[in-house]
Order: structure tokens, then sequence, then C-alpha cells
């Protein structure tokens, strides 16, 4: 359920995405040409891919949904506590609003790296605020357990980032090797452009 809604997210949205990619990474480019730097590509393409998600996390979010006449929800854990475990609408709506926040607390980790989890929390608290407060004014509903659920979702994310550091700190040479990683990063690249142009129905695969 929550694959098949970032599914039909992105083919409504691919034109918009087309053109906003070959936007940002023409000027991008042409940026570290007039300024000399050196590129580290797969670093690009991650920050590019961060880029990505924030549009279409908040191109889901704000979506309005034709079933829904709107609310308002102060109570924490009013909804939660609503679906019953296991069921569709607890994994679509419980287990999807952590699932899309923890790259959030990935990008918000590699970003500002901070110390401790204060600055996650705090990021999180204020843009899923934002996004609930901005769906109350456009028919659907302010939900304070989706604030709980995104800000877990971002913790989780900055708890993954920390492990997965603590990890690449102790692999051999060859696996923290920036080549190792453009090429990853290339492989990824084609296959999205294949998904595209399937998207697109350039090609028929």
């Amino acid at each position: 359920m929550i694959l098949n809604t970032l599914k039909g997210v992105f083919n409504h949205n691919w034109p918009i995405l087309v053109i906003f990619l070959v936007t940002i990474i023409t000027i991008r480019f042409c940026y570290l040409r007039t300024h000399r730097e050196k590129i580290c590509f797969y670093k690009e393409f991650l920050t590019i891919m961060a880029i990505v998600y924030i549009f279409f996390l908040f191109q889901l979010l704000t979506q309005v949904e034709l079933n829904n006449s709107g609310g308002l929800n102060l109570v924490p854990f009013t909804e939660i506590l609503r679906y019953e475990f296991g069921s569709k609408l607890f994994i679509y709506n419980v287990l999807g609003n952590i699932i899309i926040f923890i790259p959030f607390g990935l990008i918000i980790a590699e970003y500002i790296n901070p110390k401790t989890i204060f600055s996650p929390l705090i990021i999180s608290l204020i843009v899923s605020t934002t996004v609930e407060f901005v769906q109350l004014n456009i028919g659907r509903s302010f939900d304070i357990d989706d604030i709980l659920l995104n800000i877990v979702g971002s913790i989780i994310g900055y708890l993954i980032y920390i492990a997965l550091t603590a990890i690449k700190n102790h692999l051999p040479r060859f696996f923290r090797s920036e080549g190792l990683y453009n090429f990853l990063c290339l492989v990824l690249i084609i296959l999205g452009i294949i998904y595209i142009l399937k998207v697109m129905k350039v090609v028929v695969i």
C-alpha cells in the first residue's frame, strides 16, 4: 500500500521531476566548473537524491484526499490506537508515517552531523508541525499523532546514520573508497533513468 502510494506520486510528478533534476544538475555543474571545485560524484548524487526525496515527501504530504473531510486531533495516541495492529490501515497510517521520515533523519544527520539527538528531534518537530498546519488548511487534518510518528521516523533515521557511520569506519579500505561509491551511484542512476523512460513509455522492458 505504501509503495503503491509512492509510485502513484512519482507517476503523477515525473514531468516536474525531470525538469527539476536537469535544472539543478546543470546549475550545480556550472557552479563547480566556475569555482574550480573538485567534483565528488557520489556526494553530489546523494545531495541531489536528498533534494528529490524532500520534493516528493512534500508532494505526498500536501496531496488533497477526496475522502478526507479534515479534522483536528490534539490528543496523543488517539489515532494510533484506533487501528488494529498489523492491519493495512495500521501499516499505512502508523508505520507509513514513521517510514517516510526515516530518510529525513538520515539527511539531517548527514548535513548537520549533530552530536546529540536534540537537533533531529527539533527539526522534525518544526517541519512536521508545519506540514500538519498546512494540511489543516487544504482540506486535510491536523493530527498530533502524525507529528509524533514523523519524529520517531526521523530519530530512527538519525540512529541508522550513527550505526552506518560506525560500521563504515571499521570496513576495509576498499569498501570505503570513493570509486566504489561512485560506481554504486552510477548503477542507481542508470536504473532510475530506465524506470523514468519506462514511465514515459519511451522504452518497453
